[in-house]
């Protein structure tokens, strides 16, 4: 059964960093392309990082102060952000490449759980 569990986020003040953990099972975690989405209230689902093999990519939006990694032995990827904004206040999503599709929120089984991030002004 894959499974995609969340950890991590929480609130802080502007300026301050966070962390996100997805921890996953069921499939060949080093093998498969990985992202993180957010979704603030009233928003589009908006991709803002992801991690294959041999590349890494950033929105333009926290390119510089988010950094996507990812431990093999650990099958779990991260999201570390830095420098966090009033904006990036969001419920945030790790997902899989699997081909399951869906979106923000999505029961989907290649969805995390999501997590809320606040960063207060």
């Amino acid at each position: 059964e894959v499974q995609l569990v969340q950890s991590g986020g929480g609130s802080v003040q502007t300026g301050g960093s966070l962390g996100l953990s997805c921890t996953v099972s069921g499939f060949t975690f080093d093998d498969t392309d990985m992202a993180w989405y957010r979704q603030a209230p009233g928003t589009r689902c908006e991709l803002i990082a992801g991690i294959s093999k041999d590349s890494t990519y950033y929105a333009d939006s926290v390119k510089g102060r988010f950094t996507i990694s990812q431990d093999n032995a650990q099958n779990t990827v991260y999201l570390q952000m830095n420098m966090l904004k009033p904006e990036d206040t969001a419920v945030y999503y790790c997902s899989a490449d699997l081909g399951g599709g869906g979106d923000c929120g999505s029961s989907s089984y290649n969805w995390g759980q999501g997590t809320q991030v606040t960063v207060s002004s």
